[in-house]
């Protein structure tokens, strides 16, 4: 999905996230799911060689819409989290960012890519899907909710030098 020109991703990027990114990232973070990463978590996924960190910038480095936090360990590797500002979903940014995770990913030698998702986000299911991922497994009660409920957390899987698991 490409944005329009009057669309609040029309001037986003998509950059290499530092340490400075880190308290940015965190606060996105908390917004966006329930149990928040904290700034020092950030920073030191940020200093671990095997995690790569990438932000969506509108304009502005500093002006943080979304980012992408994987890890590789040997030829396998892992979205840990992935998040859009609100006003900046359904524009295509978080398809940018997976895009983009996979292309560093498969420059790692990667054979698959890994990450879960709550079995109720149904709209983060269809930007995995279109981007290639597969389910592959689930993990019941996974994802537990401030209201005391649960989710299930779907494993889905790609290889990201062909699209398909």
């Amino acid at each position: 999905m490409s944005s329009a020109p009057d669309s609040p991703a029309a001037k986003v990027s998509i950059l290499w996230a530092t340490t400075d990114h880190a308290a940015r990232i965190a606060q996105l973070h908390g917004q966006l799911f329930d149990e928040a990463w904290s700034e020092k978590f950030i920073r030191d996924l940020n200093h671990d060689p095997a995690c790569s960190l990438l932000l969506a910038a509108d304009g502005r480095p500093d002006r943080i819409v979304g980012f992408v936090i994987t890890r590789v360990v040997s030829d396998e590797a892992e979205i840990l989290s992935i998040g859009v500002a609100q006003p900046y979903q359904r524009f295509g940014v978080g398809k940018r960012l997976v895009e983009a995770a996979l292309r560093v990913m498969a420059n790692s030698e990667v054979e698959n890519v890994y990450l879960e998702v709550a079995a109720d986000n149904k709209a983060a299911q269809a930007l995995y899907r279109g981007v290639g991922f597969n389910q592959t497994g689930v993990r019941k009660d996974y994802y537990k909710r401030p209201d005391g409920g649960t989710s299930d957390a779907l494993i889905l899987a790609v290889a990201p030098t062909t699209g398909t698991q």
